[in-house]
């Protein structure tokens, strides 16, 4: 299953904590789709990921800054 979630606009820790509350309606191997505006983004995913053993597939920057990422859980 992939669960995707639209974080824009919502200022940081609020995107990584939304997506926590996420994984734990997930099953392993379930993805999140998130995409998210917050500076800080991308240092929290790595971070989440590496601290809950979740796999990040990938994380690019897309236009206006907007970071969008996919997480294994």
């Amino acid at each position: 299953m992939i669960k995707t979630m639209d974080l824009k606009g919502l200022p940081c820790p609020q995107p990584q904590l939304k997506m926590t509350v996420e994984a734990l309606s997930l099953k392993p191997g379930d993805i999140i789709d998130a995409v998210a505006d917050c500076p800080t983004f991308e240092n929290d995913v790595r971070g989440w990921c590496q601290r809950s053993k979740k796999t990040l597939l990938w994380l690019r920057t897309e236009s206006g800054g907007v970071k969008h990422c996919q997480v294994r859980i």
